[in-house]
């Protein structure tokens, strides 16, 4: 799906970006463009960024040795 239609960036870039280490929406903007335009897909950007993130925030257990 697009979600910046401006520059052409779908959710598995942003998803991509995410895996890749990106961490906020100014970092997103910066490495894809995605909202740079108009602005109108930041908040979606956002969301989806969150969501990908999330992924990696799960904290591990660590077993006692």
């Amino acid at each position: 799906m697009y979600v910046c239609i401006c520059n052409g960036i779908t959710e598995r870039d942003i998803r991509r970006a995410a895996d890749e280490g990106c961490r906020d929406l100014t970092e997103l903007t910066m490495r894809t463009g995605c909202g740079s335009s108009c602005g109108s897909c930041r908040e979606m950007a956002g969301e989806i960024l969150v969501d990908a993130r999330s992924l990696f925030d799960v904290p591990l257990q660590v077993l006692a040795a």
